[in-house]
């Protein structure tokens, strides 16, 4: 079975989400089968695995409804893509999309380093379902990264085809201790994420003012504007603005921390949760489905529009004992993500989809995954 994996979404330079999502999941797949990878800028090769290599056009280039005549010459028997929006016509092998998740059918502001004409067909693919069904049912099978994500495609009936969940999982570096703590070293609550309307920072930012002695790292990149706004949104609040910290600076602020917060209304998975689980620090989070998911009976709850109600689970966790068993809870409940499961369940489908039979046994062991 020749696989060709869709690596054209890796950026340059440094991972966001899907990007580290492609680069860790074919790391790891390549350690249980050959894989050829697929790209579109040799300066992708940095941030990937050395492996075998072509090249195509990029993913936002025009050509992209065309993709596979291109890909057919590498004549594969199964391709697989982090993403749902990868050119089928005119294919000669068997195609597998994923689906990270549907915020933007309800936060329709989409990413702002998008060139402006593709924000302008973002917009209007996410204005009905009609665009992603029709992508979906052109593959042989659909990956979810999440459970919750699996069923709102099953509620919105976007997909006749199997879905299975292949998850994220954590990239803890590895001079960064995974074991729980007794106590955190500082009176600080870690975020990581963008500044977009749907994440709700300005909840965060107005439950710091709540809590004096309290610092809150905000530790991704951020506009001028989006800092004045913050700073304006609750002058009392402890504001940290680290601008796109690196993975060290991020993880070694994260493990001294009291919490990792996040009073985001919608995610597909929510990786600084697992990430934060994975390194003892305790999760205060939105009530959402996802984070129940994930975060199982380690985080903290709260909702998202009561900043009151986010600086009472922030101090819930000054119990006696309360932080130490927090951390525990996290370790064990981040500790069922990792890349190496996630690619066993993923060769399994491309197995099924290829009509090679599998071994029965790395994905039967991993622990994850679920099918329709």
């Amino acid at each position: 079975m020749k696989i060709v994996f869709d690596c054209r979404y890796t950026r340059i330079g440094r991972h966001d989400g899907i990007s580290r999502y492609t680069a860790s999941l074919v790391h790891e797949l390549a350690r249980l089968h050959e894989v050829t990878m697929l790209i579109s800028d040799q300066a992708q090769l940095a941030m990937l695995p050395e492996l075998p290599w072509a090249m195509a056009s990029a993913p936002t280039s025009v050509r992209e409804p065309l993709v596979a005549r291109q890909v057919n010459r590498l004549k594969p028997d199964v391709v697989f893509t982090p993403m749902q929006t990868m050119g089928s016509f005119g294919r000669r092998y068997r195609l597998v999309l994923t689906v990270h998740d549907l915020i933007y059918y309800r936060n329709r502001t989409p990413p702002r380093d998008l060139p402006a004409l593709i924000r302008g067909i973002w917009r209007l693919y996410h204005l009905t379902w009609w665009p992603q069904r029709m992508l979906l049912n052109r593959a042989d099978a659909v990956v979810a990264v999440s459970q919750t994500t699996r069923e709102l495609l099953a509620r919105h009936r976007l997909t006749r085809r199997p879905v299975r969940v292949v998850p994220n999982a954590p990239d803890v570096p590895g001079d960064i201790p995974t074991s729980p703590r007794e106590a955190p070293e500082a009176r600080s609550l870690v975020y990581m994420g963008s500044f977009m309307p749907y994440k709700n920072v300005e909840t965060l930012v107005r439950a710091t003012g709540m809590l004096p002695g309290y610092r809150l790292h905000l530790m991704s990149r951020v506009t001028h504007a989006q800092r004045e706004r913050l700073l304006a949104t609750e002058p009392n609040a402890d504001l940290v603005f680290h601008d796109g910290a690196s993975d060290e600076e991020y993880f070694r602020t994260l493990r001294r921390a009291t919490a990792f917060v996040s009073a985001s209304r919608d995610e597909g998975f929510g990786i600084p949760v697992v990430e934060a689980m994975r390194v003892g620090t305790p999760a205060v989070v939105s009530d959402i489905p996802v984070f129940r998911e994930i975060g199982r009976d380690a985080a903290v709850y709260a909702d998202p529009d009561d900043p009151a109600a986010f600086a009472r689970a922030v101090r819930s966790l000054e119990e006696a004992g309360e932080w130490a068993r927090r951390s525990r809870l996290s370790v064990d409940a981040a500790s069922r993500y990792t890349w190496a499961g996630s690619a066993a369940v993923l060769l399994e489908v491309l197995r099924e989809v290829a009509g090679e039979p599998g071994d029965g046994g790395p994905a039967a062991s991993a622990g994850v995954g679920s099918s329709s």
